[in-house]
């Protein structure tokens, strides 16, 4: 059964309020009145429950005129209706009624009955469709909002993931160089600590790439054996820059911190993304602080749901000094899109994407945070043990091993192209280079002699390296695929069967690793 309309009648003369609620309630169940004979006592009814519609007199004692329909549209909640019911026979004064928002003016006298229950009626269904129609409006004008935003962020992440994969060629270069240029000096030579150091910086701007990666997702997850102090002293630098000099970093790391099993870059961008996140919520200077420590999940308040039961945990905890967050803030705040930063500062984006790591990262993120208070974010993973073979041998690695196989190398950036056939050629193989696919392709064609490799760029002009491996393959079953890219998903992108591969080397890689890889796939069995 229905809820009856709760009608609020604003009528001082209370003989004529008597009528207008017996002719009211007469329709037993659609309606509910309530009475005020005063403009105060009409406001205060309205703020202590709610009204579906208002029959209001324009003269009341502490109110007139329009001025009365005006301060009671104020207190009402938006689309609830107000039919004017007076004495005023007025043309003008009702037709200025109804251009400031009435839904009808009804005099008295001259409205029976039937006029007044058809105009209530009248007023309330229209104001329910005009509510859900307003709602309809506000959610189609959220989904366009969102889908903007998304297409925004698409466009930015499409950018950000071609500017990674060009500077992977170009740190490709330098890694390989780097190593070509060590292997040529002698141990004692005082420059191989200059080509150390150009190795070490490549190392920080691949670093650089791989977050750039992850925020296009154009990167596969790498899992493996992580200690959180050294993630997070690593980025301590880049943690500096970004808080600003307001913000006092503390570290409080444990030095007997377990270790975990993640993608270090992502664990990066967690990192970076509650850094941002706490620096947001301390535009007046504070304190950030990151701390790690062995803890179990046995104390740890809903760890059932996603850790191992008593199973041994490492956490992870940021916390600010910050403005903190209300109940409401909290219950969304993982939602995508969901930001409290004004317009153009936030995408709703960052903490989405720290919860979708974390848990696909097997572990669990819980907060703390109070209004004034600050906030605490606190990330738990399993604990695993290290191999302490691992951390115990200090015996520097056998050479890479070469061979005297034919290897064909396409590529279209010269500088890694040249990289690859010098590397190779040192290394005793014959090595057969093309610029691009179609003169691969001619290559081959000229040629009776076996080619045992094919090392190819997954993207390139034209048609691209599974495309190409395709066809090579065809007519040659025992060629071997190795693809180098600057990120694992072009060939999805481009319709390739990256699965079809024999192997896959992500740029940037150093020379070693180049030799390695392609010693590994000449000796596997199929």
């Amino acid at each position: 059964m229905l809820e009856p309309s709760q009608v609020l009648l604003v009528e001082d003369d209370a003989s004529f309020a008597d009528l207008t609620v017996v002719e009211i309630e007469a329709h037993a169940g659609e309606f509910a009145v309530r009475r005020a004979a005063t403009l105060a006592a009409a406001l205060r009814a309205i703020r202590e429950a709610p009204v579906d519609a208002v029959l209001l007199d324009l003269g009341l004692p502490d109110s007139d005129g329009l001025s009365t329909l005006s301060a009671i549209q104020r207190a009402l909640p938006r689309n609830v209706p107000v039919v004017v019911l007076t004495a005023r026979d007025d043309m003008t004064t009702a037709r200025n009624a109804m251009q400031a928002g009435a839904q009808d003016y009804l005099v008295k006298g001259r409205a029976d009955e039937d006029d007044l229950i058809r105009s209530l009626r009248y007023a309330i269904e229209r104001s329910s469709v005009q509510g859900r129609l307003l709602e309809a409006e506000e959610a189609l004008r959220v989904s366009e909002a969102r889908l903007r935003q998304a297409q925004k962020m698409e466009a930015v992440g499409r950018l950000a993931g071609g500017i990674a994969h060009d500077f992977n060629n170009v740190l490709t270069a330098i890694f390989g160089y780097a190593d070509l240029l060590m292997d040529s000096l002698d141990l004692l030579d005082p420059r191989r600590a200059d080509a150390a150091e150009i190795k070490r910086a490549a190392e920080r701007a691949a670093g650089l790439t791989r977050q750039l990666l992850a925020f296009s997702r154009k990167q596969v997850m790498q899992p493996r054996l992580v200690n959180l102090n050294t993630v997070v002293h690593e980025m301590g630098g880049m943690l500096r820059r970004v808080v600003g000099e307001r913000i006092a970093l503390r570290l409080d790391l444990d030095q007997g911190l377990g270790h975990v099993t993640a993608d270090p870059g992502q664990l990066e961008q967690v990192i970076a993304n509650l850094g941002v996140n706490a620096r947001d919520a301390m535009p007046d200077g504070g304190t950030l602080t990151i701390a790690t420590a062995n803890v179990n999940a046995p104390g740890v308040a809903g760890a059932e749901d996603a850790l191992p039961p008593g199973g041994p945990l490492v956490a992870l905890t940021v916390s600010d000094t910050g403005t903190g967050m209300d109940e409401h803030v909290l219950a969304h705040l993982f939602e995508p899109f969901f930001t409290t930063k004004e317009l153009g500062r936030g995408t709703g984006l960052g903490l989405a994407t720290v919860y979708g790591i974390v848990r696909q990262s097997g572990g669990q993120i819980q907060v703390a945070s109070r209004p004034g208070e600050g906030s605490t974010f606190t990330v738990y993973f399993p604990r695993v043990e290290a191999d302490p073979r691992a951390a115990s041998t200090t015996a520097l690695p056998e050479p890479s091993p070469g061979g005297t196989e034919t290897v064909l190398v396409v590529e279209d950036e010269a500088a890694v192209r040249h990289l690859c056939c010098r590397v190779l050629r040192a290394k005793g193989y014959r090595v057969l280079e093309a610029p691009h696919a179609e003169a691969a392709l001619a290559l081959v064609a000229a040629m009776a002699e076996p080619i045992h490799l094919l090392v190819t760029d997954m993207v390139m002009p034209g048609m691209g390296g599974p495309a190409l491996a395709a066809q090579l393959v065809a007519t040659r079953p025992t060629l071997r695929v190795l693809y180098i890219t600057g990120y694992a998903l072009e060939a999805i992108e481009q319709g390739g069967d990256v699965a079809g591969a024999d192997g896959l080397l992500q740029k940037p890689f150093s020379a070693d690793q180049l030799a390695r890889t392609v010693r590994e796939l000449l000796g596997a069995t199929r």
